[in-house]
């Protein structure tokens, strides 16, 4: 703690002891404050303003301090200053002495508190910054909670200081008012616990619940006035409308037909998405068979002295289709048919927020979720409509290799498909904007990914801006690097630049449902559009576009359909892990120490090198680290980066350990079986755990041994 902070601390320890230790609390009880009224009486006729202006600083030390004795200083304001003075003193007093608190207590403790807990609290703080006013003024308003108690609690969070004090000054009065009156009739009051009945206490309950209850009737009020110019059926053919059969459709519609509800599925063209048709599953495929080819090529790493591999690509994409067939099924027509899902292809237009068109159908329904997901971005460079362009939809149609590869993008997406047609024998120049692969990951990662591209042949082109394509052949790409211009042939162009979303042909325009600056579906934190029964999850809503996060919002925003009226839920983002399938692999969760450093959050780092693997040398895969960010002092993990064989796979421990709160002393603690990859990960333990044994304990320890051999 700073010197500055740490001095005020002791200054409000010592001034809280002296309290204490000159027992100062013998003038702030009741029977004091009987036994003085008429002394203090007096005083207040003597000299009425230097009285009121002693009560209000007493008041307002007290207050700040978090010193017990407010109660009886607001019955005293009523029993000398009368309900009128006394309530605006009070209240005067007791909004500063809280505001003092607040200002203490967020000086001495906020930031240690949200460096070391911040991504625990970040639900909380968004939630403050949204409707702290409203939480704060119920706490007030309920007499159950100790103020000072409020005041050191909202210190903590986001909430502005001007906010804290004008609805602490509002929320404070109800109870000030009780006091304050009571006071008018000290003689009468015995303690300070009579002047509260049960049924005032209720009273207070329910008016400090009201601005909650108001705020939910006004979003249920605002849901039905959007809705208002359509009519709504008397009855409904479905409870939902799910559009688009990809992984966050499949997931809606198997939740919604999970509890019984009439679901209506759509899709205008095949069932799984792009995820089992020109994505996840194709890439693997592909990923896996280039793994083989440069196995075998490099098959003296085994102790072989020679291999060779024979291959056409026509039959690699053939093998590619017959992976997407065997999995078929998982997403079929049929077997959503027997869970109780109607399967209808063709468009989905949304003509109002009852009905879905499909076709020369009209689909009633209580809720609808729009699943339409994404497609590779095209972008508007010069002279790329006169090419015959890849992209990751269309690559799948190829049958022969190219010789020479243009990959442009260095993201995921564009970092697997170069690597696997570099292993397969194509020529291949990646192209990336920025000044390195995998931006979103740590320097280190995409360094030992471009290491390793560069030894299989990979032409990398970082900090390349593409400016315009020239068509061959062979095809041209103008780029701009460093003010000058660089000509790069190719043979075929695969475009990687990311994806944008299908809002298209919906009808969103005519229902007035908004658009992010990106292009996707807007949606509030319960996935709902301006509609509070048409809704969006998955590439079409963002912000990740992974499968696993479309399917994981895929059920909120199903429950949120369906139940909705009842109990409404946020999605969770808390967790969200991902992995990019290049050899070596990398995956992700959490923070990274970019972000950590960008974001202000202190961390350590536990790493651990896999080079050192037992099992990883045995394979020929010695590279690639594990590494772990905790709070500095603290065993709890605030993310991981995982790189090497079977990253994706590894990293799933330390992702439990952060969805359910166990830290790395719980992995070290874990039984891992020898030889294996995992053992990576309680390796990593291992060092967090020699960063922080306790040297003094261990001292004492080594004497003690000392001491035992004589």
């Amino acid at each position: 703690m700073p010197k500055h902070k740490l001095a005020l601390l002791l200054l409000l320890i010592a001034a809280v002891i002296a309290f204490y230790a000159f027992d100062l609390g013998r003038f702030f009880n009741l029977q004091t404050l009987k036994e003085r009224q008429a002394e203090v009486e007096a005083l207040r006729q003597a000299y009425p303003l230097r009285t009121g202006l002693l009560y209000v600083l007493g008041y307002v030390l007290v207050t700040a301090l978090s010193l017990p004795g407010a109660a009886v200083l607001t019955l005293a304001g009523g029993a000398i200053f009368g309900l009128v003075t006394g309530t605006v003193l009070v209240s005067l007093a007791s909004t500063v002495g809280a505001t003092l608190a607040f200002l203490v207590a967020r000086f001495l403790f906020r930031d240690t508190v949200q460096s070391r807990f911040g991504d625990r609290l970040r639900t909380v703080n968004q939630g403050i910054e949204r409707e702290g006013a409203f939480y704060l003024f119920t706490l007030r308003l309920v007499p159950v909670f100790p103020f000072f108690v409020i005041n050191l609690v909202m210190a903590l969070t986001p909430l502005r200081t001007a906010t804290f004090t004008w609805v602490s000054c509002l929320g404070m009065l109800p109870a000030t008012l009780v006091y304050v009156n009571a006071g008018t009739r000290l003689a009468g009051v015995g303690s300070a616990s009579e002047i509260f009945s049960p049924g005032l206490v209720g009273a207070l309950v329910l008016l400090g619940l009201f601005p909650l209850a108001a705020r939910r009737l006004v979003g249920w009020l605002r849901g039905r006035w959007v809705l208002r110019e359509f009519p709504r059926p008397r009855r409904f053919e479905r409870d939902l409308v799910v559009i688009g059969a990809g992984s966050a459709g499949l997931v809606a519609a198997y939740v919604a037909a999970a509890v019984k509800a009439k679901v209506t599925l759509v899709e205008r063209h095949r069932m799984g998405g792009d995820c089992l048709n020109t994505g996840c599953v194709p890439s693997k495929a592909l990923i896996r068979t280039a793994g083989f080819v440069h196995g075998v090529r490099n098959a003296e790493r085994f102790g072989c002295r020679s291999a060779s591999v024979d291959f056409d690509l026509k039959d690699v994409m053939a093998r590619v289709r017959r992976v997407i067939h065997r999995i078929e099924p998982h997403d079929s027509v049929e077997r959503y048919t027997g869970l109780g899902v109607e399967c209808l292809a063709g468009e989905a237009r949304i003509s109002s927020p009852y009905t879905v068109v499909v076709g020369d159908r009209t689909l009633s329904t209580r809720g609808i979720v729009v699943a339409t997901g994404a497609r590779p971005l095209v972008p508007p460079i010069p002279g790329l409509e006169d090419l015959d362009y890849l992209s990751s939809d269309t690559v799948w149609e190829l049958e022969t290799l190219p010789e020479r590869l243009l990959v442009l993008g260095g993201g995921p997406v564009g970092c697997e498909l170069a690597q696997a047609f570099a292993r397969l024998g194509s020529r291949v120049t990646q192209v990336e904007m920025l000044p390195r692969l995998l931006a979103r990951e740590d320097p280190e990662v995409s360094e030992l990914i471009e290491e390793r591209f560069r030894g299989e042949g990979v032409d990398l082109r970082v900090g390349h801006r593409a400016k315009r394509f020239e068509a061959g052949p062979p095809g041209r790409l103008i780029c701009e690097r460093g003010g000058s211009e660089v000509v790069i042939e190719f043979e075929r162009v695969l475009l990687a630049l990311g994806r944008q979303a299908n809002v298209e042909g919906l009808g969103l325009e005519a229902l007035g449902i908004r658009l992010t600056p990106q292009g996707t579906l807007a949606v509030d934190e319960y996935l709902r559009t301006r509609f509070p029964n048409v809704l969006g999850c998955g590439d079409v809503v963002g912000p990740f576009q992974f499968t696993h996060v479309a399917a994981h919002q895929a059920w909120f925003a199903a429950v949120n359909a369906l139940f909705g009226d009842i109990r409404r839920l946020k999605v969770d983002y808390s967790v969200i892990p991902w992995a990019t399938f290049t050899a070596p692999e990398v995956a992700r969760v959490g923070l990274n120490e970019t972000e950590a450093k960008s974001r202000g959050i202190a961390y350590e780092v536990s790493r651990y090198g896999i080079d050192d693997l037992d099992r990883a040398i045995a394979d020929e895969a010695a590279e690639g680290f594990v590494k772990v960010l905790t709070p500095p002092g603290r065993d709890r993990i605030l993310g991981a980066t995982v790189v090497g064989a079977h990253a994706s796979e590894l990293i799933v421990e330390l992702i439990a350990g952060m969805r359910h709160g166990f830290g790395l002393k719980r992995i070290l603690g874990t039984i891992h079986i020898y030889p294996t990859h995992a053992e990576a990960n309680k390796y990593a333990a291992g060092v967090w755990r020699r960063a922080h044994a306790p040297a003094a304990l261990l001292r004492w320890v080594e004497r003690y041994h000392a001491w035992r051999r004589g």
